[in-house]
């Protein structure tokens, strides 16, 4: 399967997110990384409740005591490592993950 080079892990803070669009995708893919000290997730950046952006300012998912993913819309709370929604609208739903390798100390999703 094809994998997409994001960033290096060191690029990240031990608790922190950054978003990607996947332009290599057809159709293009909007998406972000979450890092939890040693645990790297990524998800589609799209709300199970309305399907809109997480975020409103760039590489903005965190709560601000970054312990949760938190939609900027209507303040859902989504764990770091799972991506399972435990407050809002989407209680009990899920982001939709995408598979992630680090190689090297390089984070890649594959496709």
């Amino acid at each position: 399967m094809p994998r997409i080079q994001l960033c290096r892990v060191d690029e990240l803070e031990d608790i922190d997110a950054r978003g990607f669009e996947l332009t290599q995708t057809d159709p293009a893919h909007d998406i972000f990384i979450v890092r939890n000290y040693d645990n790297i997730a990524a998800y589609q950046n799209s709300c199970p409740h309305n399907h809109g952006p997480l975020n409103w300012l760039p590489d903005i998912f965190l709560s601000d005591d970054k312990e949760y993913i938190q939609c900027v819309n209507h303040g859902a709370l989504f764990e770091l490592d799972s991506g399972h929604c435990i407050y809002g609208p989407c209680n009990g739903q899920s982001l939709t993950r995408i598979d992630v390798e680090i190689d090297d100390h390089i984070i890649y999703v594959v496709i």
